[in-house]
């Protein structure tokens, strides 16, 4: 299950960026945790390799996870932007998603991804 999407930016090939808002229905949410639900790691990898895939580099999947840092848990309800950028010479996606405070952002998890064909 996607989240809901507000708005896109794809200012060059390479890159572009999704607002997203995170739905205290979303399945993900669901028993992770009991006592205050966040978005799992898996959830934001999942998300990552779509909008990467339908924007950036179809036809591209998965190969390996190169780093990837969780700073902050996104929470329901709360609304975020989903940066990505693709390097196709060394076949690398960078990934953050940053949690909107206002009109600040604040790094939640970010990471690179190897993606083969």
């Amino acid at each position: 299950m996607k989240p809901h999407e507000i708005e896109r930016h794809q200012a060059q090939p390479q890159q572009a960026e999704i607002v997203l808002h995170l739905d205290p229905s979303l399945f993900w949410f669901s028993g992770h945790f009991a006592v205050q639900p966040l978005l799992p790691g898996v959830a934001q990898l999942d998300w990552a390799m779509h909008y990467a895939t339908t924007l950036l580099v179809p036809g591209w999947r998965f190969h390996s996870i190169q780093n990837v840092k969780f700073q902050s848990p996104l929470l329901p309800g709360t609304t975020i932007t989903l940066s990505l950028s693709w390097q196709e010479e060394r076949q690398i996606l960078s990934f953050s998603y940053q949690r909107h405070d206002g009109e600040a952002r604040h790094t939640a998890s970010s990471g690179k991804i190897r993606l083969c064909r």
